[in-house]
């Protein structure tokens, strides 16, 4: 930051000091949650897939130490479902469900408090304005006001509400991206969830080779 502009910042006044922390906070909790995030969402079809080619070689272990090694709700609980392959269909959805429960809320941790930043940080400059009016209007009441009093409560004024929006107006921003990746998450669960259920149910139980005859029955006049 050159002179000239921390000049300008400084004539913001306190509350400008307290943006720029709200900011710095805000940026730290975007830059962690947008790296979790990423981390969490895996092509899920590509997944499935590879889950189900190798159930079909009847090779489970083999399918929970994938489900091991991939990070992501996705996969626990896909594992949840494997630990319970066995299990009747209302059992093993409880299960699958359970593990949904305990993923999601790690999903949306801290974007309350991005949200919560974005809403305050116009309150901030709010404050910061009626300060610098303040400083005004006691200036005003002496018997003799140098122009750089009236000048200096303006800047603090004009300055802490241009603060408070130029750190709202991202961070909302920021707030909605993560919203929109926590959701997509959210679905590719739910249908990972019900489509490795349905592939236990009824493919992988059936038995190897299984395949449906005919019965004929001989109708000939005897």
């Amino acid at each position: 930051m050159s002179l000239f502009e921390f000049s300008i910042f400084a004539k913001g006044g306190p509350m400008m000091w307290v943006l720029l922390a709200m900011g710095l906070v805000a940026f730290m909790l975007f830059v962690e949650r947008a790296l979790f995030l990423h981390r969490g969402q895996i092509r899920s079809i590509e997944f499935i897939g590879g889950i189900k080619n190798i159930l079909s070689k009847r090779r489970i272990v083999e399918a929970l130490t994938v489900c091991e090694e991939t990070p992501g709700p996705v996969a626990a609980v896909v594992k949840a479902a494997l630990l319970h392959a066995d299990d009747d269909a209302d059992k093993m959805r409880f299960y699958v469900q359970e593990a949904a429960v305990l993923e999601i809320p790690a999903l949306e941790r801290r974007l309350g408090s991005i949200a919560a930043l974005a809403q305050v940080a116009p309150l901030v400059g709010l404050l910061g304005t009626i300060l610098g009016m303040a400083t005004t209007f006691f200036a005003f009441e002496k018997d003799y006001m140098p122009a750089s009093a009236l000048a200096n409560g303006m800047w603090q004024a004009l300055l802490s509400t241009s603060g408070g929006l130029v750190l709202a107006i991202p961070a909302h921003l920021a707030h909605h991206f993560l919203t929109g990746r926590v959701r997509s998450i959210v679905r590719d669960v739910e249908w990972a969830g019900n489509e490795i259920m349905k592939y236990l149910l009824t493919e992988y139980r059936a038995p190897v080779g299984d395949t449906p005859t005919v019965q004929t029955h001989d109708h000939t006049a005897t």
